[in-house]
């Protein structure tokens, strides 16, 4: 795709994850009043990372335009640092936990929707903005790596980092069960002490293949382009 119809897609892509955002922030829920607000639920941090992530983009294609024909060294410095940025963000967080919420989310509803997703939601979360957390992230993090070669780090510094985000939120929704002594997530009530540490593992692996799938697909594109 040309360069103009990318930064257009990319700026679209982030006033759509804005307005998501604001809409889901303005629900009353009770749940957006307990302890950890909204901070405690992984589509809403999703949310946040890819909003945070397109926001980059397009910062990034605005520098590159504005830099376009100038031969200034410190504006190149400084231009090599956003991609950089850019790329980390999509390889270590966008498209990992992007994917893994996703996927995650609509295997479990379509088993049993009240251990995710309550049916009493409803009345709080209209579909759109439920398709808005849960749907359209994929293909708009898919078209994102079709459209820019993202430069992936080292694959034992990535697993890395998928790894420390996952052990963190893990704790962080451990540490939310201690302090009010209610799970996050109804699936989380249902299981056994060691069902639970047997659960995160797989939880915290499948991250780490998803983020390896990531790598391997964004090899593929610009690969066999070349």
């Amino acid at each position: 795709m040309a360069l103009v119809p990318c930064q257009v897609l990319r700026a679209a892509i982030l006033l759509s994850y804005c307005s998501i955002l604001c809409n889901y922030k303005a629900i009353d829920m009770p749940a957006h009043q307990t302890y950890g607000g909204s901070w405690k639920f992984l589509t809403f941090i999703d949310l946040v990372i890819q909003a945070v992530f397109f926001g980059i983009c397009v910062l990034t294609d605005l520098s590159s335009l504005l830099t376009k024909g100038n031969d200034s060294q410190e504006q190149e410095r400084q231009l090599k640092k956003l991609i950089s940025l850019r790329d980390w963000v999509m390889a270590v967080l966008a498209f990992p936990v992007g994917v893994f919420v996703v996927t995650m989310f609509w295997s479990i509803y379509i088993y049993d929707r009240e251990l995710v997703y309550p049916k009493l939601l409803d009345n709080f979360i209209p579909a759109w903005l439920n398709h808005g957390m849960h749907t359209t992230v994929l293909p708009f993090v898919l078209i994102e790596m079709r459209t820019t070669h993202h430069q992936y780090p080292s694959r034992s510094c990535g697993l890395a980092a998928v790894c420390t985000f996952a052990v963190g939120y893990i704790l962080w929704v451990c540490w939310i069960h201690h302090v009010t002594g209610v799970w996050v997530y109804p699936l989380l009530e249902h299981l056994s002490p060691g069902v639970k540490i047997i659960f995160f593992a797989a939880v915290t692996i499948i991250i780490n293949v998803f983020y390896l799938v990531g790598e391997v697909l964004n090899n593929y594109i610009w690969d066999t382009q070349k």
